[in-house]
């Protein structure tokens, strides 16, 4: 009735949800941060709606718009559909990691109900920590492209301080142009469950992408490797998969795994002249 109290509960309403990041203020007044996209809810792991997800109906940029970080909402931490899917995830024992939620959606809907996917943002280690606690292996599943393969090593690099024996992350590489909800349409679940079974485990990964930089021919090349390697390798915690990971990369780059051992423990450098001492060839 236009009343100045009624006013006043308008006014604190629109304020409230400028600060949820429904709406925006801007030029000319405040409007609709997600307008002509489709709306998805974003629950935290009890189930509470803390923000909201949107992805564009027709053509335009960004493809997906998730609500700002908030008090209640922080991308680096929460997993769109977690809370629907922890049931699946339990019975699966596996938890499948994609980035988008009509990806979510799609493979839901084929019967693999045991996905979720990161929020815009990298996979974290709060990511990754939160769904150790369900399962112990998680398999992400990107695009083939550079966008893709960059994604993944991301999420090895936040990967590796969390990953202990126990816990398992592989890295499935869909054909270049297809996405989770695309080939699921097509293929089906029996095809894509096929796929998953094909996807490289993070150890394999994490040492093919490291040796495509190098030539493992030369010394220097070999040594450049352990040089790359051990900057991550050094941010794992101490037990038996840091060990084979070592002993890994002893294989490749022709040193003893003492030498390596002490060359993470002690943060040097390895040098040619240690490559070629240690592969028993004259310097």
């Amino acid at each position: 009735d236009g009343s100045p109290l009624k006013q006043v509960f308008k006014d604190y309403a629109v304020d409230a949800l400028a600060a949820s990041g429904l709406v925006i203020d801007g030029e000319r007044g405040r409007y609709d941060r997600f307008r002509d996209r489709i709306m998805f809810p974003i629950r935290n792991i009890k189930g509470q709606i803390i923000g909201f997800g949107g992805r564009v109906l027709d053509q335009g940029e960004p493809k997906y718009l998730n609500s700002p970080e908030t008090p209640l909402f922080h991308k680096g931490a929460e997993i769109y559909g977690l809370f629907e899917a922890r049931a699946a995830i339990k019975a699966a024992g596996r938890a499948i990691v994609v980035e988008g939620y009509m990806d979510v959606v799609a493979l839901a809907q084929f019967g693999l109900d045991y996905a979720v996917a990161t929020l815009g943002t990298a996979t974290t280690r709060d990511h990754l920590e939160r769904l150790f606690r369900y399962v112990p292996e998680v398999v992400f599943c990107f695009d083939g492209d550079r966008a893709g393969r960059e994604a993944a090593w991301r999420a090895l690099e936040n990967g590796l301080p969390v990953l202990h024996e126990g816990r398992q992350v592989s890295f499935l590489f869909l054909p270049e142009g297809e996405d989770p909800d695309t080939l699921v349409r097509k293929e089906g679940a029996v095809e894509f469950g096929t796929r998953l079974k094909t996807a490289t485990p993070l150890p394999d990964y994490f040492f093919q992408h490291l040796a495509d930089q190098v030539d493992l021919n030369r010394l220097d090349g070999r040594a450049r490797l352990v040089e790359l390697a051990r900057l991550h390798l050094s941010k794992m915690r101490t037990g038996v998969l840091r060990q084979l990971m070592v002993a890994r990369l002893a294989e490749l780059s022709r040193l003893p795994v003492t030498e390596l051992s002490r060359l993470l423990e002690g943060g040097e450098r390895p040098t040619v002249a240690a490559a070629h001492r240690d592969s028993g060839r004259p310097v």
